[in-house]
């Protein structure tokens, strides 16, 4: 009896102590002078994060902005050190301004919630994207564009071995803008140049000391030939003589022995206009060695850069890096008709993997985003390695395996010329397929994925032979929103080669990995609840050897 008299006891103090906080005077805490929390504040985080849950559209294992808008949503300063990945987020915090968020996590599937890293204050007045770079003393330090005007390019360092807390540095800004994004100076002969002072790489450290590249969207806008397709709604200027000098996608390097004191060496890589057009720019610039193989191991010897240009999306250079000069060999993209796929950043593991991340608009009315109180989704986590060819390689991650669940298979079902057979029982909203077909003299072959009963709706996956090009076809994706468009990458496969998909549907997206070598992320807002699945081919049959499912379970808190 007295164990049930003690718990009574206990509630009634316990409901005593706590209906207090709904009165007009709010609590003050025991452990100091911080008010309690609100009864409604604590009934709105719950209600807001089941709003979320019921979201049709919110993914449930892709990166999510846990609240707010995600508007820019670049991935910014990821690093690995300590058994964790440590993964920024820019957003436009409510009342407060442009901060990276912070998030941290052991298998790249489940995070944790940080404090925000950055956030504006200490002679900024909000921050942009930039990089991150583990010391060789496990400090782990932030380069980031400083926000507004003449400010430049800052740094911060962990105060904590959580990573919890972070301090800019007293040097800031350690490169100096003149004006916005853009450094003027002097070269050597007394010419004046024009550097980007905008968007700063990660640091890497070589032969003790420390280096870093800054982008050139700036620069570019306002001294080279900006051409149509460039954002920015702003008046041609009258271009000198040598705007040919600024043109095109550039990055600057610049290098410190002490992090506070940095000198302008020159421009990292020549920049070629039969790969880009002279409207693109390069920012958010990642820049690692490449590993052999996509579980890491040895360093290849090669080097990527990532990078974006805001009209053309993502793409990267994979090259050799010697004496302060980066060599590209080979430039592709990871966006081809549009920049859907855009703000890469990527890190180095214990493994030795070359890991990146990219934002995937989302591609919604804002008036829907506002009514959703959300914005701003990552694509999968993907393993960059170099091919035995030398081109680049790229898959998922091996942790996402752990969230399948509820295989199912099939074997050696043939699709005839001009027909489509239906797999509906292996559909899902989150789910994994993987599929192997080998063609005969099909010209288009592939998959429909989130087709709806009435096949109104339906995003497609194919491979055109003739083109040589994988392909996804958003147009009848929804019948509200989203991008109407066929999104199309290079791909070559061999004569006896099968084409190897893996289709990972996540609600509002679609990701699709070609053979290792080529992936396209596209949004998708289905609105008649589709689920179904097919097969087709055109002007050939087509054998499938095996197609697999999974169901994915959700890794997403809310």
């Amino acid at each position: 009896m007295m164990k049930y008299r003690f718990i009574l006891i206990f509630s009634t103090l316990f409901f005593a102590h706590f209906s207090g906080i709904s009165q007009e005077k709010p609590a003050v805490s025991p452990v100091g002078s911080v008010q309690a929390i609100p009864i409604e504040a604590i009934k709105s985080a719950t209600e807001f994060r089941e709003r979320l849950l019921a979201d049709a559209y919110r993914p449930a294992y892709h990166f999510c902005i846990p609240n707010d808008t995600g508007y820019p949503f670049d991935p910014n300063g990821a690093f690995y050190n300590n058994g964790r990945y440590h993964l920024m987020y820019l957003y436009n915090r409510t009342d407060k301004g442009f901060c990276w968020g912070h998030v941290s996590s052991k298998d790249m599937l489940h995070w944790r919630h940080h404090p925000d890293a950055l956030m504006p204050g200490d002679g900024d007045e909000g921050v942009f994207s930039g990089g991150a770079f583990v010391d060789d003393d496990g400090s782990a330090v932030l380069s980031y564009w400083m926000l507004w005007g003449e400010k430049g390019i800052g740094l911060a360092r962990n105060t904590d071995s959580k990573y919890n807390h972070w301090k800019k540095f007293g040097s800031n800004p350690v490169i100096k803008s003149t004006e916005w994004g853009i450094t003027d100076m002097k070269d050597p002969s007394g010419k004046e140049i024009h550097i980007g002072s905008a968007d700063p790489s990660n640091i890497w450290k070589k032969d003790g000391q420390y280096y870093m590249l800054t982008g050139n969207l700036l620069v570019l806008r306002k001294y080279g030939s900006r051409g149509q397709g460039l954002v920015g709604n702003i008046e041609e200027p009258a271009l000198p003589r040598d705007s040919i000098d600024y043109q095109g996608d550039r990055l600057f390097l610049f290098t410190s022995q002490d992090l506070d004191q940095w000198r302008y060496l020159h421009e990292f890589y020549k920049s070629d206009r039969s790969w880009t057009s002279k409207t693109e720019d390069n920012m958010c610039p990642s820049f690692l060695p490449l590993p052999s193989d996509p579980d890491g191991g040895k360093p290849s010897g090669k080097h990527l850069l990532l990078f974006i240009s805001h009209n053309k999306g993502c793409q990267y250079y994979v090259g050799d890096y010697r004496k302060d000069y980066f060599y590209p060999a080979i430039h592709g993209r990871m966006t081809w008709n549009d920049n859907a796929y855009f703000a890469p950043e990527a890190l180095i593991d214990d493994k030795g993997r070359q890991i990146m991340w990219s934002w995937v608009f989302d591609d919604r009315p804002d008036s829907l985003i506002k009514y959703n109180g959300w914005t701003g989704t990552y694509g999968i986590p993907r393993s960059l390695w170099l091919g035995e060819d030398g081109t680049l390689r790229m898959r998922p991650v091996k942790e996402l395996e752990a969230l399948r669940m509820n295989k199912k298979m099939l074997s050696n079902v043939t699709v005839k010329s001009g027909s489509e057979v239906k797999f509906n029982e292996l559909g899902n909203e989150l789910m994994e397929l993987e599929v192997t077909i080998r063609p005969n003299t099909a010209t288009q072959y592939g998959m429909k994925v989130c087709v709806s009963d009435d096949g109104r709706e339906e995003t497609v996956v194919y491979y055109d032979p003739k083109n040589k090009k994988l392909k996804v076809d958003t147009r009848k994706s929804g019948v509200s929103f989203g991008r109407k468009i066929i999104e199309e990458a290079p791909l070559e496969l061999t004569a006896e080669e099968p084409l190897i998909l893996r289709i990972f549907v996540d609600k509002s997206i679609v990701e699709v990995y070609a053979n290792d070598r080529q992936a396209i992320a596209r949004r998708i807002y289905p609105t008649l609840g589709g689920k179904g699945i097919s097969v087709f081919s055109n002007d050939g049959n087509v054998l499938i050897e095996s197609i697999k499912s999974w169901e994915i379970m959700p890794s997403n808190p809310f």
